[in-house]
């Protein structure tokens, strides 16, 4: 109706203003229903963008220098996101397994390497998030979108999972490496089931119920 069609010449009138002022059209703000209008137009400005600032060994673990400011500010404008690592470093940590990459980090005073950071800001970008699934042959993580409900997440892995869902038996990632063992998380009575209308969190470890 007439509405819809001017909900859609507003909407579209100010994106095309921002992108005729030189503004990316994911610097503005949308209602949701704007947010609807502008997806279906799959701008490039629109793609989440992720700055990664490379800085010296010497400005690790130190407050922002005056160039890493200067890109946060131009990425606040854009409604993008920044995130600093040491290229240097980072070569150096690729080349370590294990226990040597641990204990590098360590001494430079680094909780993660740049790589997991890219990694973690790239999937929040996305809207993304991993569970897990442990089986006597194998560990795994799958990918799903913020917000999937348990039967969808268990679709990811066989439609029959999705198809005769009962129940999810769900323990969370932090509880198991704290704990050292899933038996140990079981018997601390931290492994909960959850039906239908769970919504997954970031790190649960499940086992699916099906028929």
């Amino acid at each position: 109706g007439d509405k819809k069609y001017q909900l859609e010449f507003d909407t579209w009138k100010k994106v095309r203003d921002a992108l005729q002022n030189g503004k990316p059209a994911r610097s503005l703000e949308y209602t949701d229903e704007e947010l609807e209008i502008v997806r279906d137009g799959f701008l490039l400005t629109m793609k989440p963008i992720l700055y990664v600032a490379n800085i010296s060994e010497d400005d690790i673990g130190k407050p922002d220098n005056e160039y890493v400011k200067k890109v946060k500010e131009f990425a606040q404008k854009e409604n993008a996101q920044v995130i600093t690592l040491c290229v240097k470093i980072e070569e150096e940590l690729s080349a370590l397994d294990g226990e040597d990459k641990k204990e590098m980090l360590e001494a430079i005073g680094l909780e993660e390497s740049g790589l997991d950071k890219v990694i973690k800001a790239s999937y929040d970008l996305l809207g993304l998030m991993s569970f897990l699934t442990a089986g006597k042959k194998e560990v795994r993580a799958w990918t799903i979108k913020k917000g999937t409900k348990a039967p969808q997440a268990a679709g990811k892995i066989h439609s029959d999972f999705e198809r005769g869902f009962i129940k999810a038996e769900i323990a969370s990632y932090d509880d198991l490496i704290k704990n050292g063992s899933y038996q140990k998380v079981k018997e601390l009575g931290l492994v909960r089931l959850e039906g239908k209308e769970y919504v997954m969190q970031d790190g649960d470890i499940v086992v699916f119920k099906f028929n």
